[in-house]
C-alpha cells in the first residue's frame, strides 16, 4: 500500500473515525469530546511557532519520557508542545509539566490536517516517542524542511510482519525518518529490513529502565504502607475487562489461607472504575476507593480510582502483578515495580514487553503464572516465605540497574538533531 491509498482509505473512513472519538468513546469518557478541534489541526494560534514538538501517545508513554523532557526543559532554552492522543495523557502531562511546556492532541492523520499541523506550527523538530509512526505527519513534516526521529522504538517480529504488509508504505515512511533511537539491536535490524537506512540508526535502550525514585516516591510509599502495617499487600496494576475478574477471584482464594491479606486493584482506564467497583461488591469483598480513603482492618480490596501513582502503589506493596497479561494484551510495564523492589508476577500474554521480560525472568525477578488459580497459589507460597518474597523483588530491581543508561544515549540524539 503506497501513502496516496492509505490516505484515500483514511478520507473513506472518516465518518466512522470521528464518530468513534466523539461519540462512542466521547460517551464512555466525555473528555475526548474536549479541545477536538486539536484533533482536526484546528484553533492552533495559540501554540509557539519554531517549537520542539514531543509526541508521547497516553499515560505510559508520558510517564517514561518524563525525565527526558525535564531535562531538555532545565539544559536547553527550548519551547516545548507535547501532544498525546487520550484524555489520560493530557491531564499526567499538566500534572507532570504545568504551564512549563504547551499541550495539545496529535491531530489525526489525515493528509490534509497533518499538513495544517505541520504549516501553522514550523516545529523545529518532531519527536516521535516509541512506535507512533504516522505516515502523513511525517511526510508533511519532511516536506516543510522539519526533521522527525523516532525514540524509544521496539518492534516486535509479529509487528514487523504487519509492516511488512505494507512494504511501499513503510519503506517510504522510514526513508522519511532523520533518525531512530531504538531499544535492541534485535529491534535495529528489523527496521533496517523494513527499509530504514542504517545511518540513521541508533541503539539507545530503552528509557523505561531509567526510572529514578523521588523522595516524594518515598515519602508516600511510606504514608502508604503507615495505612496497612503488618498485613500482606498485593497490586494488580493495570488490569482490564476479563482480567478484573480473575484477579478478584485470585483475591477470594488467597484470603482463605492470608484472612487479613488487601488487594490494590488498579484499572488501567479511568472508565473501568465503576465497573470494577460493582465486580468488587458482586465478590462480596470489603472495599474503599483511593479517593475516599476510609481504610479499615476489614477492607479487604483498595480501588485505585487515581491517575499518576501506580508506581508508588507497587512501591508500597509486598508482591506486583502485572496486568493486561491474563488475557491476550500483551503485558504493561513491569519496571516500576521493580524500581522499588518489588517482585513480578505476569500472565502468559508479555508480548508488548517482551524487551523486558526474558532478562526478568532469567534474573529471577518475575514469575509466570497461568490464570487466576495460579496467581492465587503463587501469591500464598510468597506471602508464606518473606525470604523468597524479598528475594523476588531484590533480582527485579538488579535487572532494572543493569539495563540503565538509554536516557543519557536518548537525550544526546535529540541535541544532535537541534543542532
Amino acid at each position: 500500500m503506497s501513502r496516496f491509498a492509505y490516505s484515500v482509505l483514511l478520507y473513506l473512513l472518516a465518518p466512522l473515525i470521528l464518530l468513534y472519538l466523539y461519540v462512542m468513546r466521547g460517551n464512555k469518557q466525555p473528555a475526548y469530546r474536549y479541545h477536538f478541534a486539536e484533533r482536526l489541526a484546528l484553533r492552533l494560534t495559540h501554540l509557539p511557532k519554531h517549537a520542539l514538538v514531543f509526541h508521547c501517545a497516553s499515560v505510559g508513554e508520558v510517564l517514561a519520557a518524563a525525565p527526558i523532557i525535564k531535562k531538555l526543559l532545565s539544559s536547553r532554552d527550548e519551547r516545548l508542545i507535547l501532544t498525546c492522543n487520550t484524555p489520560t495523557g493530557r491531564t499526567q502531562i499538566q500534572q507532570q509539566f504545568g504551564n512549563s511546556v504547551q499541550v495539545c492532541y496529535l491531530p489525526l492523520d489525515f493528509w490534509h490536517i497533518s499538513r495544517r499541523f505541520i504549516r501553522v506550527l514550523q516545529p523545529k523538530l518532531v519527536c516521535l516517542f516509541e512506535t507512533e509512526l504516522w505516515p502523513n505527519l511525517i511526510a508533511a513534516a519532511q516536506k516543510n524542511g522539519c526533521q522527525t526521529i523516532l525514540l524509544n522504538a521496539r518492534l516486535s517480529a509479529k509487528s514487523a510482519q504487519g509492516y511488512q504488509r505494507f512494504a511501499a508504505l513503510s519503506q517510504a515512511m522510514l526513508s522519511q525518518l532523520s533518525a531512530v533511537g531504538c531499544h535492541s539491536s534485535t529491534d535495529g535490524k528489523r527496521f533496517v529490513e523494513l527499509g530504514l537506512d542504517e545511518s540513521k540508526l541508533t541503539v539507545t535502550g530503552s528509557v523505561k529502565f531509567d526510572l529514578q525514585i523521588s523522595d516524594e516516591d518515598q515519602q508516600t510509599v511510606a504514608e502508604l504502607k503507615a495505612l496497612w502495617p503488618e498485613r500482606p499487600v498485593w497490586v494488580a496494576g493495570s488490569t482490564h475487562p476479563g482480567e478484573h475478574e480473575q484477579v478478584l477471584a485470585a483475591h477470594q482464594q488467597l484470603l482463605l489461607i492470608h484472612p487479613n491479606a488487601l488487594l490494590i486493584i488498579a484499572p488501567r482506564h479511568p472508565e473501568q472504575f465503576p465497573l470494577v467497583a460493582s465486580l468488587i461488591q458482586q465478590a462480596g469483598l470489603h472495599f474503599c476507593s483511593r479517593t475516599a480513603m476510609q481504610l479499615t482492618a476489614h477492607t479487604q480490596v483498595l480501588l485505585a480510582d487515581t491517575l499518576g501513582e501506580l508506581k508508588r502503589l507497587y512501591g508500597a506493596a509486598n508482591i506486583a502483578y502485572v496486568g493486561g497479561s491474563l488475557i491476550d494484551r500483551g503485558g504493561h510495564n513491569p519496571l516500576e515495580a521493580a524500581a522499588f523492589a518489588v517482585g513480578i508476577l505476569s500472565g502468559p500474554s508479555y508480548h508488548n514487553f517482551a524487551h523486558i521480560y526474558p532478562e526478568l525472568l532469567a534474573l529471577g525477578g518475575a514469575k509466570i503464572v497461568q490464570d487466576s488459580t495460579a496467581l492465587a497459589t503463587q501469591l500464598a507460597n510468597l506471602f508464606n516465605d518473606a525470604e523468597a518474597c524479598q528475594q523476588l523483588g531484590q533480582h527485579a530491581q538488579r535487572c532494572l540497574a543493569a539495563n540503565q543508561g538509554a536516557e543519557a544515549r536518548t537525550l544526546d540524539l535529540i541535541y544532535r538533531h537541534l543542532e
